[in-house]
């Protein structure tokens, strides 16, 4: 088995995984607004009940073990990734993977950030629909009040952190489930991908470790037990409700939500997607040395002898063209090129130097090969065309007629050696007329390898124009003598 791929095709090595997250995090930026917010929803439903199996399982279990309830409790929690993993849910804290694609300049920073925030409204609703349900059912209850009690003393714990250690429990949290999403990349099976989230999702449960989207069901659900248990919940447990005073939305957001979030983000976005794109992803897309085009190609006809004219392209050139500058990006160069009313554009460094030629046929082809997704951070470098022929500006019109119309491989089949390698009945000027020649439309000018202007065939046909004039004015001196 190579470094890069695996032979086995139920496995995926690490830099096939690498294009599983680039393919998982992109995937995001396709789905429409409705479509990403009722995934959303349902991610966020999913976790909450992870958490209501997490309460159950280590409800009652102080005789078990600290570490032992906790686990299982851990286990009962995979569940939910397990659901979102499979039924297609988008949850925040593997949503944030999507910085993988603004990395790779597929999506901009404002679609990486509108994403996050969508999956992250979605996911708040999802929690708190399903808290709705819960509280109906007065699930609260079960186990003589119980399992309320565990449900508040978890969420008033979480209450309790410093706001540097509620950061840095997101931070450990996210790099985890991230982590656990990652594992996911390498199988294409269902089942391979179950598994592979139940231990990370153990681990960083038992842990302690906040999850944000967790946090918006579980203390919810601590806030409003507190404020609509009824007298009776507190009697039978023999707790005073005024313990769990500090339960509000105030102190969950500033003391936890928020922290929490952006511990989450910095876990996931950065220590595990931005991290493995570095390491993965990088070192291939870092950008090539751009070259100074100072070649010209060489020019030369067989009908120099008979045109008269003797025009040299510096006579004929567009002395002042549109151009474009490396840095300019696509939409900007789309923009230019249409209300020049241009089919292409030499392309300069900050220098003035010619590095190559923008096109409309190089900006659809590559439309079309990112299904019309184009990065919005794009510039015109990414699409160029590096392999320019550009002409001197020296060179003649008969020269540059001949070589936008003639293919002299094509007139000519013939070896290296000289040996005709067609054989055909037809004229020369048949066989000229009725080729196929696939030649730029416009040719950048160079003087002693600086870059001066543009030639254009229309430019050429300009200049072609007296050897017609003057054909004309013999064909009517011929035709209508003077008279005498």
């Amino acid at each position: 088995m190579s470094t890069a791929y695996s032979d086995n095709q139920n496995y995926f090595s690490p830099y096939e995984m690498m294009a599983e997250a680039e393919k998982f995090a992109l995937s995001k930026a396709k789905k429409t607004s409705g479509m990403t917010l009722s995934l959303a929803m349902m991610a966020g439903a999913f976790i909450g009940l992870a958490f209501l199996f997490y309460i159950t399982v280590t409800t009652g279990s102080e005789g078990a073990g600290w570490g032992l309830s906790r686990l299982a409790g851990g286990v009962a929690f995979s569940m939910g990734l397990i659901l979102i993993v499979i039924c297609g849910g988008e949850l925040f804290t593997s949503s944030v993977l999507s910085s993988i694609s603004w990395a790779n300049k597929q999506i901009s920073f404002g679609k990486m950030l509108s994403i996050w925030g969508k999956v992250y409204i979605g996911n708040f609703i999802g929690a708190s629909f399903l808290l709705l349900l819960v509280s109906a059912a007065g699930l609260y209850q079960m186990d003589h009040g119980q399992w309320g009690l565990n449900a508040l003393n978890i969420a008033q714990h979480k209450l309790h952190h410093t706001l540097l250690e509620a950061f840095a429990l997101g931070v450990l949290c996210n790099l985890l489930v991230c982590l656990a999403i990652w594992l996911t990349f390498s199988s294409a099976n269902a089942m391979t991908k179950a598994v592979m989230t139940i231990m990370p999702v153990a681990m960083f449960v038992s842990s302690g470790f906040e999850h944000c989207v967790a946090n918006m069901f579980m203390i919810p659900l601590g806030i409003t037990i507190h404020a609509f248990a009824p007298d009776s919940f507190w009697q039978h447990l023999g707790v005073d409700s005024a313990q769990y005073a500090d339960l509000n939305i105030s102190n969950f957001i500033s003391a936890n939500l928020i922290p929490v979030t952006l511990g989450n983000i910095v876990g996931g976005a950065v220590l595990v997607g931005l991290s493995n794109w570095f390491i993965y992803r990088r070192p291939h897309s870092a950008p090539t040395p751009i070259a100074t085009i100072t070649n010209t190609t060489v020019l030369a006809s067989d009908k120099a002898i008979t045109m008269k004219h003797k025009t040299t392209i510096k006579e004929m050139m567009n002395v002042k063209p549109v151009t474009l500058t490396t840095d300019v990006t696509t939409p900007a160069a789309i923009e230019t090129l249409v209300r020049h009313n241009l089919n292409s554009a030499p392309v300069l460094d900050q220098h003035g130097r010619l590095v190559g030629v923008i096109s409309a046929h190089d900006i659809m082809v590559d439309l079309w090969c990112q299904d019309y997704l184009p990065s919005a951070e794009q510039t015109v470098v990414d699409l160029m065309t590096r392999d320019v022929i550009a002409i001197d500006v020296h060179d003649k019109l008969v020269d540059v007629v001949e070589f936008f119309c003639i293919d002299k491989q094509q007139l000519f089949p013939t070896t290296n050696m000289g040996i005709a390698t067609q054989f055909n009945s037809l004229s020369v000027e048949e066989r000229a007329k009725s080729m196929k020649v696939s030649k730029p439309h416009m040719l950048p000018v160079l003087e002693n390898g600086q870059f001066v202007g543009i030639l254009e065939r229309n430019d050429v046909l300009a200049a072609l124009r007296p050897v017609y004039s003057e054909t004309f004015a013999l064909e009517d001196k011929h035709n209508h003598p003077p008279q005498r």
